[in-house]
């Protein structure tokens, strides 16, 4: 992931000196294993301890004649412990280090985005009690329908918000698994026990079966749940953007002091915030797509996954981890315009009561179908002539059959509308 993308926490996860640290530590795990089933001698594995060390610089010299980076890897830590390698990997495949490095990786990562996601909760769930009753439109297929809140907007991204942090908590332990199973993971080299130990004392799982790798439907679950995350930023953004629109302008991104729109044109204020991230969620939802391809590999393991996951791994993981702060910042310091809200809901000239109009005629005794007819014929009216709703409903002689004065204005009323808000946010437990 670039640099501009990339927040210091989540990028050191991915650095090169981190994961060969955390090879390190597998190797010496195995080391220990093997000591207590009377393989290696307890003091090789101390001086393995004190020695074994590694430099990023020298691993990528080598590796330019071995070709091969675990390889290179071994050779410079032998470098720094002596004889006593001689006991280091011992029965042990490149893919042992490989997989159980991997799951480190994105076990640490998962902690990163857990706390991020726990952020834009918390501050989904304050924004949503402010604005419990801030009356605003809500639209269908972009048009307007009947009146909401904001804070139902912003209590419906909270719950969602919730339950990807249960999927993703649920996803890293998919992942927390580690294998020293050997070449086709069949130990025949390595005892289980060695696994066992190595697995505990870095708190993973042993997978309960391996090939030569860690079975790659884990990592497509892994990063199907980050895109699904993504995603659902995604339809926050997109909101966002609708609403910040010049002929909407009910929200607004917060504008810094010397903050420029547009190299053009002074007067803009742009959405840059949730277009980002509205084009970085793409990004994930495709590399996605590369984790479902990579299930599928020839007998035992071929390399086909390993290219591709060094690139989508990392860059995923930045990059939710990047667009969930900036989502949580956002919404923070979100401007909301309440008058605006106002002026739009009463550009529809009282339409969004045509409901409730046609269902006090049904009320009455009238069909579906007739109050349907009446209720469109003077809402198509409104429409088309700007007149209000309310009367052309009240000077309607056919409807006035039914509905007297004081009917018709108890109709139009936006409470009615709002009257079970509180009941929802008490489902969402937000009260």
């Amino acid at each position: 992931m670039i640099e501009r993308y990339t927040l210091p926490e989540m990028g050191g996860i991915w650095t090169d000196e981190h994961r060969l640290e955390l090879w390190l530590k597998i190797e010496i795990a195995a080391c220990e294993g093997w000591a207590k089933l009377g393989k290696i001698p307890n003091e090789a594995v101390e001086i393995i301890r004190k020695r074994a060390a590694f430099s990023w610089e020298r691993v990528q010299e080598i590796e330019e004649v071995t070709q091969h980076d675990v390889l290179a890897f071994l050779t410079n830590v032998a470098e720094h412990v002596g004889d006593e390698a001689k006991h280091i990997h011992l029965g042990l495949t490149s893919s042992d280090i490989l997989d159980t490095a991997l799951s480190l990786q994105l076990v640490e990562a998962s902690e990163i985005l857990l706390t991020k996601l726990e952020g834009l909760e918390a501050v989904l769930r304050r924004r949503a009690i402010e604005h419990r009753d801030t009356l605003m439109m809500g639209r269908t297929h972009g048009i307007h329908a009947e009146p909401i809140t904001l804070g139902l907007k912003f209590a419906l991204w909270y719950d969602e918000i919730r339950r990807q942090k249960q999927r993703l908590a649920f996803a890293r332990e998919e992942i927390r698994v580690g294998k020293i199973s050997g070449a086709v993971g069949t130990f025949a080299n390595v005892d289980p026990q060695v696994e066992a130990h190595v697995c505990q004392a870095l708190n993973l799982k042993p997978a309960l079966i391996s090939t030569q790798i860690i079975q790659r439907d884990r990592h497509a679950f892994f990063m199907t749940t980050l895109a699904g995350i993504a995603s659902t930023l995604d339809k926050i953004a997109t909101e966002l953007r609708n609403l910040q629109r010049t002929d909407v302008h009910e929200v607004e991104e917060a504008f810094g002091k010397g903050q420029k729109g547009s190299s053009a044109m002074p007067h803009k204020k742009n959405p840059i915030t949730p277009e980002r991230i509205c084009g970085m969620a793409r990004v994930i939802r495709a590399n996605a797509q590369v984790a479902l391809e990579n299930v599928a590999l020839w007998h035992e393991r071929d390399i086909s996954h390993s290219s591709a996951e060094r690139m989508i791994l990392p860059d995923s993981t930045i990059a939710l981890d990047y667009m969930l702060h900036k989502m949580t910042q956002l919404i923070d310091r979100l401007n909301v315009f309440p008058e605006q809200m106002k002026v739009n809901i009463d550009k529809g000239c009282g339409l969004i009561f045509s409901q409730r109009v046609m269902l006090a005629l049904v009320d009455k005794g009238v069909s579906r179908e007739a109050a349907y007819a009446l209720v469109q014929t003077n809402a198509m009216e409104a429409w088309n002539t700007k007149e209000q709703f309310q009367n052309l409903i009240s000077k309607d002689t056919k409807i006035r059959e039914y509905l007297d004065e004081k009917e018709i204005n108890e109709l139009f009323d936006y409470g009615y509308h709002t009257k079970h808000v509180a009941d929802i946010f008490q489902r969402l437990e937000l009260i």
